[in-house]
């Protein structure tokens, strides 16, 4: 099976040797986006609120240019700097996942993050 290189011009471009995502068969892998404003590449400025919510909107535009949206993903990692924001973290996430069509999530507390991004989520969707 090939693999197909991902790029959405409306995401932050990869700020390493990595890309947005990569398709193989009906499935796509999407690298973990951060909280970067992708017309200045800078983070934006808030809350993980705030931050995860630019995040979601990311992993939309990447899964659109892959031809699939947030209703077909299957599985999602969510990365924390602090597990204390969870229930906010939570809050916005919930507005974009449905309880009954929501995907398998993990959702783990790491040291660091790129950019001291206060969240990261990845995820792999159908298409």
């Amino acid at each position: 099976m090939a693999k197909k290189i991902i790029l959405s011009e409306q995401a932050p471009k990869p700020i390493g040797p990595y890309n947005q995502a990569v398709k193989t068969g009906n499935l796509v892998f999407c690298a973990g986006q951060i909280a970067l404003d992708p017309k200045t590449g800078k983070m934006v400025e808030g809350d993980v609120s705030v931050q995860a919510r630019q995040v979601i909107e990311n992993i939309k535009s990447v899964l659109s240019a892959a031809g699939t949206t947030l209703d077909q993903v299957v599985k999602t990692t969510v990365f924390l700097k602090d597990l204390n924001d969870f229930a906010k973290m939570n809050g916005v996430y919930s507005q974009y996942f449905k309880n009954e069509t929501a995907p398998a999530r993990s959702t783990i507390q790491v040291a660091r993050l790129p950019l001291d991004a206060l969240v990261e989520i990845e995820v792999v969707a159908e298409v």
